[in-house]
C-alpha cells in the first residue's frame, strides 16, 4: 500500500531490486542500490536525532546522494526541503531559519560560501558533507559552532532505515517559491500530496518500467522533483543532469535512449535549435513543458525534431504540484490551452465571490483535490488567503474542503478546456521561475545605491517575462553606477532573478496613497 513517499522507492526495490534507477556521469545504480543508500542516510539521520516532522536541507547539485538524501529524510520520519543550487548564501540562509532546520546536507566547497551566514540559523544542529569520507577532518575556513560531519562517519554502508511510523498526512517536503511580498515562502507537501502527484502524472504520461527520463530540471522546483516521483512511481530509469549546455541533452538523450523529456520554455528554445541526431530522437516517446507557455514556432519546430514524440503542455503551480495538462490530440486544435485537470483533482474557473464563471467569462483557476498542499511554513496570513473553501457545497456537517486559490486568471471554452490570462498579482515568470518583484527590488534598496526602485516582468519570446528594474539615483546625486549595482545584483541573486535592463529615472509615478503606481508605470514601458 503506497502511503508515504519512500514506499516508491521500496516497493521496486523489493520487487525489481536489479532494475536501473538512477544514471549520472555514466555510472547506473540499481533500485536496491538506491533504497540501500536511502536506508543508510535515514539510520544516520536518526542517530543525529533527526525526529519525526523535523526538517533536513539538503543543498547539492543533481547526484545520486541528492535523490537518496530525500527519500531516506522521509523514511527518518522527517521533512525535506531541497534548496536549489543556483541560489546564493543569504537566500539559503534564509530558507534553513525560516523552517527552523536542524541537518543540512551539502558538500564542502558549497559550505565554504554559507559560512558567514549560516550563524545566523539557531535551529541548525548537524551538518552533514557529502563526498568526505571517516575521519576527515573539517578545514579551518569553515568552522563552526554547529556539528560538522563527514558523510561517512554518519552515513555508513549496510545500516536499517528506522521503523516506519509515518502516515500519509505527515509532512514530507517544503518547497520554497517566490511570493508578490517579498522573501520565498515554504509551501509545505503532505506524502499523501507527493504520492498522489507522482501517480496522477505518471498515469497521464504512461509511464512504465521501460521508460527512461531525463532529469533537467531543479530537484527544488515542483515540476523536477516530480520527474523523480512519477519515475519512482512506476519503476522507470531516471538519468541525472546539472545542465550547461544544450548540446549536452540531445548526447545525453542517445547515450540513455531517453523516452521522456520535461523542460520550461526557454530551455525548449534552446533544445530547439540544436541538432538531434537519430539516435537520441528515435526513443522519445514524449516531451512536456511546464513553467509557462511553449511559443507556437518552437512547438512546431519540435515535433520535426521528434515527430513520432507526444507533445505534453503542462500547468502547474507549487501549491498544488501540478494542475492540467493538454491531450496530446487536442495540441494542433488549440495549442494555446492549458488543457483540463489532470486525473484525481478538479480544477475550476469563478468569480471573486466563488460561483462558477460561464464559458468565455474570465475567472480565477482553483485547484481541488488530494495533490493541494497543506499551507505555507509558518505563515497563517497567506495560507488562509491562498488556501480557502469553495462556498458551494459546504455541508454544514463536514470540515471545509480547502482549495488552492491560484492567483491566474483564465477561461474556459465551451468544451472546459482552459486557456491562461494572466495574473492577479505583480509575480513574474521568467525561465520557468516564479520571482518575487519586491525581492529585487529590496537587494537594490540594501546596495545604498538607489533611492527607488520598482522591478517589473516585460513579454519575452524567450524567457517569457524579462525583468526591468526601474531605479532613481539616491538624494542628492543625478547619476547612478549602473554597472556597480548590477554587480552587487548578480552577488546577492541567482542569474535568473538578475534584470535585464536598469532603466535610470528622475522620478517614478506615484498613486495617490503614495505607492508605486506599477500599472502606469508597465503602460509607459509598453507605449
Amino acid at each position: 500500500m503506497r502511503t508515504v513517499l519512500h514506499s516508491l522507492l521500496r516497493e521496486h526495490a523489493e520487487a525489481r531490486p536489479d532494475a536501473p534507477a538512477l544514471s549520472y556521469k555514466g555510472s547506473t545504480q540499481s533500485y536496491a542500490e538506491v533504497w540501500a543508500s536511502a536506508c543508510a542516510i535515514a539510520a544516520g539521520l536518526g542517530d543525529l536525532g533527526l525526529a519525526r516532522g523535523d526538517r533536513c536541507a539538503i543543498f547539492l547539485e543533481k547526484r545520486p546522494a541528492t535523490v537518496a538524501s530525500i527519500f531516506a529524510a522521509t523514511a527518518a520520519g522527517g521533512v525535506f526541503v531541497p534548496v536549489n543550487p543556483l541560489l546564493k548564501a543569504g537566500q539559503v540562509a534564509h530558507i534553513l531559519e525560516d523552517c527552523s532546520v536542524k541537518v543540512l546536507i551539502t558538500s564542502k566547497e558549497r559550505l565554504v560560501l554559507l559560512r558567514e551566514e549560516l550563524k545566523r540559523c539557531e535551529a541548525l544542529e548537524h551538518i552533514v558533507l557529502v563526498g568526505t569520507g571517516a575521519g576527515t577532518v573539517v578545514p579551518d575556513e569553515i568552522a563552526l559552532d554547529v556539528a560538522v560531519h563527514a558523510w561517512d562517519e554518519v552515513f555508513p554502508a549496510g545500516a536499517s532505515a528506522p521503523a516506519d511510523a509515518t502516515i500519509d498526512q505527515d509532512l514530507a517536503a517544503i518547497l520554497y517559491t517566490s511570493g508578490s511580498t517579498g522573501k520565498p515562502k515554504g509551501v509545505v507537501l503532505s506524502h499523501r500530496n507527493l504520492v498522489a502527484g507522482a501517480e496522477s502524472v505518471s498515469s497521464y504520461l504512461g509511464n512504465g518500467p521501460e521508460d527512461v527520463i531525463l532529469s533537467v530540471l531543479p530537484l527544488s522546483f515542483d515540476a523536477g522533483l516530480s520527474q523523480i516521483t512519477t519515475a519512482f512511481a512506476v519503476g522507470a530509469h531516471v538519468v541525472l543532469m546539472n545542465y550547461l549546455l544544450p548540446g549536452e541533452v540531445p548526447a545525453l538523450c542517445a547515450e540513455y535512449g531517453v523516452t521522456g523529456l520535461t523542460c520550461v520554455p526557454p530551455l525548449w528554445l534552446q533544445l530547439a535549435g540544436v541538432e538531434w541526431p537519430p539516435e537520441a530522437r528515435e526513443r522519445l516517446r514524449y516531451f512536456a513543458n511546464t513553467g509557462g507557455r511553449m511559443p507556437r514556432a518552437t512547438l512546431q519546430r519540435l515535433r520535426e525534431h521528434f515527430p513520432a514524440a507526444q507533445p505534453f503542455l503542462m500547468y502547474g503551480l507549487t501549491e498544488s504540484f501540478r494542475s492540467t495538462y493538454l491531450d496530446p490530440a487536442e495540441v494542433d486544435r488549440r495549442p494555446d490551452s492549458i488543457g483540463k485537470a489532470i486525473p484525481n483533482a478538479e480544477v475550476l474557473v469563478v468569480r471573486q465571490d466563488g460561483t462558477p464563471c460561464e464559458p468565455g467569462e474570465e475567472g480565477e483557476l482553483v485547484h481541488r483535490g488530494a495533490l493541494v498542499a497543506q499551507g505555507y511554513w509558518g505563515d497563517s496570513a497567506r495560507t488562509a488567503e491562498r488556501f480557502r473553501p469553495l462556498p458551494r457545497e459546504q455541508a454544514s456537517w463536514r470540515t471545509p474542503e480547502l482549495c488552492v486559490w491560484s492567483g491566474d486568471r483564465v477561461v474556459a471554452d465551451e468544451e472546459g478546456f482552459l486557456y491562461f490570462v494572466g495574473r492577479l498579482d505583480d509575480m513574474i515568470k521568467t525561465s520557468g521561475y516564479r520571482v518575487s518583484p519586491t525581492e529585487i527590488e529590496e537587494v537594490a534598496y540594501d546596495t545604498g545605491l538607489v533611492r527607488d526602485a520598482v522591478a517589473l516582468g516585460l513579454p519575452d519570446d524567450r524567457l517569457g517575462q524579462r525583468i526591468v528594474l526601474l531605479v532613481t539615483p539616491p538624494a542628492g546625486r543625478t547619476e547612478i553606477e549602473a554597472d556597480r549595482l548590477l554587480t552587487a545584483l548578480r552577488r546577492a541573486m541567482p542569474p535568473y532573478m538578475v534584470p535585464s535592463t536598469i532603466d535610470v529615472r528622475p522620478e517614478l509615478p506615484r498613486s495617490p496613497n503614495g505607492k508605486f503606481d506599477r500599472v502606469l508605470i508597465l503602460s509607459v514601458l509598453t507605449s
